[in-house]
């Protein structure tokens, strides 16, 4: 079973439910229809819910995927610049969740604005305040 996402604009906000399971492929599809959702309604703020997610990333896709997001968002800020800001707040819970935050990390350290939550509330509340990855 694929990821499948459905997105729901709200004021400020997207708000992304992923649903299926979760391997490195179909999550790097998924990410670039969330960026496409962003460029159609002009929002940066995105609330990842992934909770719903199965399966599990290994540490070499955990760092694959964050250098995927951080190069995919730093490109479409290039070509989008009237977006202002990406944002990305993913909320997960284990075993999607990696405790260590290597995927995290990783786009963080190239330039992503992102950070991961086990709770809507803290990551909307982040997403609110935030202008760096921390």
């Amino acid at each position: 079973m694929d990821m499948h996402i459905v997105v729901t604009v709200q004021p400020g906000l997207l708000r992304v439910q992923a649903t299926g399971h979760v391997s490195l492929e179909p999550a790097k599809r998924t990410f670039l229809e969330v960026l496409d959702a962003v460029a159609q309604h002009g929002n940066g703020a995105v609330l990842f819910d992934g909770t719903a997610l199965t399966g599990a990333f290994n540490d070499l896709e955990r760092f694959q995927y964050g250098e995927f997001i951080a190069h995919a968002v730093l490109a479409f800020m290039e070509e989008h610049p009237s977006v202002g800001s990406v944002r990305f707040a993913y909320v997960l819970v284990p075993p999607v969740q990696d405790p260590q935050r290597l995927g995290e990390t990783v786009a963080v350290n190239r330039g992503m604005v992102t950070r991961v939550f086990g709770n809507t509330t803290d990551a909307i509340h982040w997403l609110e305040h935030s202008t760096s990855g921390r």
